[in-house]
């Protein structure tokens, strides 16, 4: 024996088995009796063979064993909102069973940035996840549909062979509308997450409104309206962020004719609101009623508890991961959307007398 990295043809030799024996006792596939297994693993133990080479396991098999995750944003922001980790913890744990790897693809940040990020041209994956809102006619989407990658959309608008998985959030933001109304707000502003890859921050006119790209976005303004609510304000902001909350909440609370109740359209944009309204030296819900969108668990705002819409985050993730399976199974899953509902907290009340 050489001083090289032991081959599998050392391994069978050594056991005295065929290379493709030794072979089906590595891949667990195909008939072998338990005692040639043990014979085989036992001689890659006394030469110190650790398997096959997983490059040479990936082109035989045609598969690379990794899902591709677009994540949408950068991944420095990412990875400060509960609300990604929770879905990718689910989605991880759902992959982890099936052997399955994850690689984690930072989405464009920003006006000048890549519109595709290289590693969706180029990067070995058997099927890709896009994890916010993508359309048709994404960039994205679109590379992927051209390398022939069978695509997960994670809240992104239905498209014929791509499958889908959402929540009914138009539905949520209707009901939390509702509610605010039931209360007797009718001067209600709206906390918006991004518009588009601008990721603007600031009030919104009617030609910005009717340019909104992103599919969440667009569908929780929808379910405000859907109530009724014709917001008096919108604000748009560049990401889900405690900071850009503020930064609206500051803006909308600070002046005279200041609304009675802000609808943010997730809860670290309402935390941050909730703020806001602290520094200013209004009370919640006295003063302001705010309600969010996510349903997270928020200690540190005690003593205050958010009105929210709670969506299933884990289980969102789960579903996105089973849609996996199935595509690797051959098959065309099924779309999926997940019911939220209303969980009434502590920061809205009637509106100010």
């Amino acid at each position: 024996m050489s001083n090289q990295r032991p081959t599998l043809a050392d391994v069978a030799a050594t056991a005295g088995v065929s290379v493709s024996t030794a072979s089906l006792a590595f891949s667990g596939a195909g008939p072998i009796a338990a005692t040639t297994r043990d014979r085989v693993l036992a001689a890659a133990s006394e030469l110190g063979y650790s398997g096959p080479n997983p490059l040479g396991r990936q082109l035989r098999s045609g598969r690379s064993g990794i899902v591709g995750v677009v994540i949408g944003d950068a991944l420095r922001r990412s990875f400060r909102d509960p609300v990604s980790i929770q879905v990718l913890d689910g989605l991880v744990d759902t992959l982890g069973v099936l052997g399955l790897g994850v690689l984690l693809i930072p989405g464009s940040t920003g006006p000048g940035a890549p519109l595709v990020d290289p590693l969706v041209e180029s990067a070995a994956m058997d099927v890709a996840v896009i994890m916010w809102g993508s359309t048709p006619h994404d960039p994205v989407l679109t590379t992927l549909r051209r390398r022939g990658i069978p695509v997960v959309l994670l809240e992104g608008q239905a498209t014929e062979g791509v499958a889908a998985v959402g929540i009914d959030d138009r539905a949520g933001m209707a009901v939390l509308a509702q509610h605010l109304l039931d209360l007797g707000h009718r001067r209600i502003a709206t906390v918006t997450l991004p518009f588009d890859q601008a990721r603007r921050s600031g009030p919104v006119d009617d030609a910005r409104l009717a340019a909104v790209e992103w599919q969440v976005t667009r569908r929780r303004l929808a379910g405000v309206r859907d109530a009724g609510v014709e917001p008096v304000e919108t604000w748009e902001t560049p990401a889900s962020l405690v900071e850009h909350g503020a930064d609206a909440g500051r803006a909308l609370l600070a002046r005279p004719d200041r609304p009675t109740a802000v609808i943010a359209q997730s809860d670290l944009l309402a935390s941050g609101v909730v703020l806001a309204a602290r520094e200013l030296g209004l009370r919640v819900p006295q003063d302001v009623s705010v309600a969010g969108f996510d349903g997270l668990d928020l200690p540190w705002l005690a003593p205050d508890a958010l009105t929210t819409v709670v969506q299933p985050l884990q289980a969102k993730g789960v579903a996105v991961g089973n849609a996996v399976e199935v595509l690797l199974a051959g098959s065309q899953p099924e779309s999926v959307v997940l019911p939220v509902e209303l969980r009434v907290g502590t920061t809205s009340g009637p509106v100010p007398a």
